[in-house]
């Protein structure tokens, strides 16, 4: 065994693969709604496509393609996947929307007080859209790189 064989490790190569495509997407997606480039996109969380889900859901399918979708594995790989978008939807949506609510009272107060002017982060979370693109996005991603791993 050699530490090299983790890159025939098709699920793992996959889903790596597929969440830095989501990523690098990110920035002429971005481009195209909005018609500002924006390089940050590339390191943040947030934005279309959702990479978590992407990341979960390719790691998810190929497991199932390399052991079986009643493999023990597959099952773990499927429910660890379900929190993580749970959390890109729920927990980490809600945070970006309250980061929203407190950098508006911030700037409000600024006008009439001096305040620090440091916003929060607002992109934490992924609309349920993002999130579905994302999915989708895995699973296809997946199955090409484990295709041509195969």
């Amino acid at each position: 065994m050699s530490p090299f064989d983790i890159f025939h490790n098709a699920p793992l190569v996959a889903a790596i693969s597929a969440w830095m495509l989501a990523q690098i997407i990110k920035v002429p997606l971005n481009y195209l709604f909005t018609r500002e480039t924006d390089w940050s996109l590339l390191f943040s969380a947030g934005g279309m496509p959702s990479s978590h889900s992407t990341l979960v859901s390719a790691l998810a399918w190929t497991i199932g393609l390399e052991y079986g979708f009643d493999a023990p594995v597959f099952a773990v790989a499927f429910v660890m996947g379900a929190v993580v978008i749970y959390d890109a939807t729920g927990v980490r949506r809600a945070a970006g929307e309250h980061a929203r609510v407190i950098n508006r009272m911030i700037e409000d107060l600024v006008e009439g007080h001096p305040l620090k002017e440091e916003e929060l982060k607002e992109l934490l979370g992924h609309t349920p859209r993002q999130v579905f693109v994302g999915i989708i996005f895995g699973v296809v991603v997946g199955w090409l790189i484990w295709a041509l791993l195969k």
